[in-house]
């Protein structure tokens, strides 16, 4: 008789579970190369009915994102012909370039309220998980779900109260006033989530330290932090992807020096309307930091989703 094993899948069972996954990961790749695809079509043919897939690939949608655009009579085009390639075809609808847009303005913003958020709530979260963790703090368990619950309440619900705080404070409009009310919104998932990972970690190695002469803050320093480094970085991606796609805070509280990508992308404009290659195009290129970013720590995001499944 073959030997049988009860926890190892037969060839056919892999078989079929890689083809589901395979299968899986092609359909949420549609939508993502559609977009892709549709920023390299020109206006028509990204509006065209039934929908080309086959079609010349133009870096218009490029160039309409990154520029304004203005209308010309025919004699300044004829008295000052096109110097550059996206000049030339600026010029196919008789306009000129009449500057850079404000897609550049609103990216760094993401990135510096994305990133900033990202950062403060790490550093509190790690702090606060630590403090839950490992001393015995009154009514711990109550905080903790207090601190959870910030979590559950709709943004719609304190939409209002936060703006009108916000406009008392002077923090509308403001990178600062964005990346705390990220951080705020974030730190309930750090706290959670580090929390699992350094109750994970032995105590052994906290008191070995303190008895070799470390301070506490030492042995939290160079013990615990190394060893929750994957519990961190997993934590990260997800308050990063909370904070770059966030949409109703950015369109309520911003207008101009802090306004992010998001609530920009889909006013942009061309001839006829809505500019759908500028706006995929614009898209693709807000997708990059946050994709890069997780294949980078994409080895400890696995480990953050399945934290705590199986303990010692």
């Amino acid at each position: 008789m073959s030997s049988y094993s009860v926890t190892e899948p037969s060839k056919r069972s892999k078989w079929f579970a890689g083809t589901l996954v395979i299968l899986y990961a092609l359909i949420t790749m549609v939508p993502l190369a559609w977009i892709m695809l549709t920023g390299f079509k020109s206006p028509a043919d990204a509006i065209s009915y039934p929908p080309k897939v086959v079609f010349e690939p133009t870096l218009e949608g490029y160039v309409n994102l990154f520029t304004t655009r203005t209308r010309q009579t025919p004699e300044f085009l004829e008295a000052n012909p096109p110097q550059t390639w996206y000049e030339e075809i600026v010029r196919e609808y008789d306009m000129v370039i009449a500057g850079p847009s404000k897609f550049g303005e609103r990216f760094l913003n993401s990135v510096i309220i994305g990133f900033g958020s990202t950062f403060l709530s790490i550093f509190l979260g790690t702090l606060a998980a630590y403090a839950f963790s490992r001393f015995k703090i009154p009514l711990a368990d109550d905080l903790l779900f207090f601190i959870l619950s910030t979590r559950m309440m709709p943004p719609i619900a304190v939409a209002i109260p936060i703006f009108l705080m916000y406009r008392q404070l002077g923090l509308s409009d403001t990178h600062l006033g964005m990346i705390l009310l990220y951080t705020g919104v974030n730190i309930s998932l750090a706290v959670w989530l580090l929390k699992g990972f350094i109750d994970e970690i032995p105590l052994e190695y906290e008191e070995a330290a303190l008895i070799d002469g470390y301070t506490r803050f030492q042995a939290f320093y160079k013990v615990v932090l190394p060893q929750a480094a994957t519990g961190i970085a997993s934590t990260a991606i997800f308050c990063l992807i909370f904070a770059w796609n966030e949409y109703a805070f950015a369109v309520l509280l911003t207008s101009g020096t802090a306004q992010t990508a998001p609530p920009f992308i889909p006013t942009i404009i061309g001839v006829g309307g809505l500019d759908w290659p500028a706006v995929a195009a614009g898209a693709t290129i807000f997708l990059l930091p946050v994709m890069i970013f997780t294949i980078l720590l994409r080895k400890h995001l696995l480990r953050g989703i399945t934290f705590g499944a199986v303990r010692k």
